[in-house]
This record gives C-alpha cells, structure tokens and sequence, in this order.
C-alpha cells in the first residue's frame, strides 16, 4: 500500500503523535461519517464497551487479529498471556503497532490469510465491526472457509457487525434500495476512508442484520452460537457474533 492511499495508517500514526485525531468514511452516494481515532483505534481495556468485554472473554489459545489497527486487541490480549498475531494492510497502522509494544504484527491483506497452515490458531477477532470486511456475500463464504481451514477443531470467531436496518436515516434506506436495484445485498457499502491528503481506494465493506449473518455462514462450517448487543443495539444496530465451527 502507498503512503498516498493509507489513510487510516496515516491518522492512527497522527494520533499517534498526539495530532489530528479524526477520518472521514465517505460512502460512494456521498454520505460521510466522521471517526474518532482514539475511540477507533486507541482505546483501553477499561474503557471498551460492555459487548467488546464480554466478547473477548472468549477469545482463547493462540489468536489472530484481523484489521489489528494500532493494536488495541492485540495488546490486551498480550496482557493476559496469549499469543496473538495482528494483521493489517496498512503498513502504518502495523509501524504504530510495534512502536506500542505489540509482539508480533505484520502486513498482510485479508484475502492472503488462506497462506497460513492448518491450525494456525484457535480464536480470530474481528473488531471494530470488522466483520464487514469480508466485503460481500460470495467473498465472505470463500473467507469463512479459509478461516475454518487455518483453525483448531474448537476455534472460536469473535466478529462484530452492524444491522444495517436499525436506523431512522432516510438517506441509509435510499442507499438500501440502490443497492438492491444493482443486486448487492442492501447493506453493502462502497465506501472509502480520507484523512487531510490521503485517502483509500474505494473498498466494499457489509453490514448484516442478525438474521443475514446467520444466512452467510451456511455451508462455511461454522455456526453462531451467540449474539453479544451493544447497550445501545436498538439505536444502533452494532452487536458481536460468537461463532464456533459447527463439525
């Protein structure tokens, strides 16, 4: 990745420094939200909310951290004893992480986690609502399966998402019907990440309801065990998944 298109590495190193501490998520009809990178990507233990602490409390064995920004799993994870690996396609994000005190962390992209050998790992975090980088649904089973691939028979995946329905934005249920119109799931989003000069390619990144998610993962070999809300879900829609392989 260039220098160029690592927004996010760029603003997690800002922050970093003790600057800027804010991207935008601009999605392809022109809609922007505004992310704050210390919540994002620097936030403590004690200051997480409830359904991330509840979540974690599954993650066992060695793990693996999918989308590591600055390393906030990571570190925790560290602290309790286990071994974690971090990964990030930002080269940035990755450098604030080993400047943090993370121990192992390195470059890599989504799609290249099939390269890891068979059992590999026991638990894989997607936080952050990382889920959705899984990107769409044909994608998100290829991943899934490569993810069941590279763990052990008792893995765990601790995935958070966002229902994409509970909203009263007019604007996101415009985009919805757009999307069905083009035959993508209504969640899809397109969207890409800008901070000061530098901004990301345009990305697909999924919102799921409950019920989609459930629907994803037939035939991945996996099965939800378990939904975690967040204390505001109904206004929100951000909840956890536990899932566990189903074989």
């Amino acid at each position: 990745m260039k220098n160029i298109t690592d927004a996010t590495g760029n603003v997690i190193l800002s922050y970093f420094k003790k600057q800027h501490t804010f991207d935008i998520v601009e999605r392809e009809d022109g809609y922007i939200n505004v992310d704050d990178a210390e919540k994002m990507y620097f936030s403590e233990y004690i200051d997480w909310r409830n359904h991330e602490k509840e979540a974690i409390s599954y993650a066992h064995g060695r793990c693996l951290d999918i989308g590591c920004g600055a390393g906030r799993v990571l570190l925790y994870l560290q602290s309790k004893g286990l071994f974690c690996l971090g990964i990030d396609s930002s080269p940035l994000a990755i450098k604030v992480c080993k400047m943090r005190g993370v121990k192992h962390s390195k470059v890599m992209d989504l799609t290249d986690i099939s390269k890891f050998k068979e059992d590999s790992f026991d638990s894989i975090i997607l936080f952050g609502n990382n889920f959705g980088l899984l990107a769409n649904k044909l994608k998100a089973k290829r991943l899934l399966k490569n993810m069941y691939k590279i763990t052990s028979k008792n893995a765990v995946i601790i995935a958070e998402d966002r229902d994409p329905y509970i909203t009263t934005n007019p604007t996101h249920f415009k985009y919805h019907s757009y999307n069905i119109k083009r035959g993508r799931m209504p969640g899809q989003l397109k969207i890409r990440v800008r901070f000061m000069q530098y901004k990301t390619p345009w990305y697909d990144y999924l919102y799921l309801s409950k019920s989609e998610m459930k629907s994803l993962i037939n035939g991945t070999g996996w099965k939800i065990t378990k939904f975690i809300n967040e204390k505001n879900f109904k206004s929100n829609g951000e909840y956890i998944a536990i899932l566990r392989k189903a074989i």
